[in-house]
């Protein structure tokens, strides 16, 4: 006879093995000068709630962006000041300008652990918990949960070495939902949040959402032309409009600062174009116009151009 495992307790096992992780250190624990991704995280949290959000991006006397400079889209930014804001409630040392830096203790762990768990649940666990409840599997399916909501990867990388990749990956994943109940606005919605949160959600844009799937829903079989139009509308307004909102404070105060956090976020000639996650759009580039010929190799290394 198979055993009725419900889905509540396979999350439950998942968030013990998400905890378990956590338990142990992080990649960069004390490790001086920059004490790795979790410094990183932490630091955007003090950069955040301290300075005026014209000063998030751009490299000032109380931001040195060449230490753990902001340089995910705004939706991380404000995730990282709203983290940053119950820090500060729990203890003030934890995001003190300046001298918070490398600021390493068992409570701040703690703390920092929870908050990956938190944006885990909210938005990854939940949306692989829905999706695979509404499928209506049979018992042996649901370990599908159990495997992807504990992958290894993503668990070593967001509990281990510290990230919220659980969130781009969350909103990507209800997008997907979207779109398998035909909800294709709030499918745009969904999937324009996760890239404004880690725009290496970009490589699913192509290909899913762009490329494919939401233009190609705009013309159903049998539908009429306005009808056409209209979904196409509908979906480019959702997406439009997501974008407005999310980046609206950076629009409204100077025209510079638009520029500087695009800059920030995809030529980041400060800490090197071929580094992190940006390389591949940039050593793909390469294939075809040689940018080591065009700058200083200086320039494309560590950052300054000349």
């Amino acid at each position: 006879m198979e055993v009725p495992y419900k889905l509540e307790v396979i999350a439950l096992t998942t968030i013990i093995i998400k905890l378990g992780v956590s338990v142990f250190p992080y990649s960069g624990k004390n490790q001086p000068p920059k004490f790795g991704d979790y410094e990183a995280q932490r630091h955007w949290m003090e950069i955040t709630v301290n300075l005026p959000i014209q000063d998030w991006y751009r490299n000032t006397t109380d931001n040195d962006l060449l230490y753990w400079g902001l340089d995910y889209p705004p939706l991380t930014a404000y995730q990282s000041y709203l983290t940053g804001s119950v820090a500060k409630k729990i203890n003030q040392d934890y995001v003190k300008l300046h001298v918070s830096q490398g600021f390493e203790n068992f409570d701040h762990q703690y703390f920092m652990r929870m908050s990956v768990l938190v944006s885990d649940c909210i938005f990854f666990v939940s949306a692989l918990y829905f999706y695979i409840r509404s499928l209506k599997m049979s018992n042996k399916y649901k370990w599908v949960f159990f495997a992807l909501s504990s992958h290894s990867g993503l668990t070593l990388i967001d509990y281990g070495h510290f990230q919220y990749n659980c969130v781009s990956l969350g909103l990507t994943l209800w997008a997907i939902i979207f779109v398998s109940q035909g909800k294709n606005v709030l499918a745009a919605i969904a999937f324009s949040a996760a890239l404004n949160f880690k725009q290496m959600e970009l490589y699913h844009a192509i290909l899913l959402f762009a490329g494919f799937y939401l233009l190609a829903s705009c013309q159903p079989k049998g539908s009429s032309l306005p009808s056409q139009l209209k979904n196409l509308v509908q979906i480019g307004a959702a997406t439009v409009a997501t974008f407005a909102i999310i980046w609206y404070p950076f629009l409204q105060i100077h025209d510079w600062l638009l520029q500087q956090v695009i800059v920030r976020l995809f030529i980041p000639f400060q800490r090197g174009i071929f580094e992190d996650y940006v390389a591949n759009f940039w050593c793909t580039l390469n294939v075809v116009i040689k940018i080591k010929r065009l700058l200083n190799p200086t320039s494309i290394t560590s950052g300054t151009i000349t």
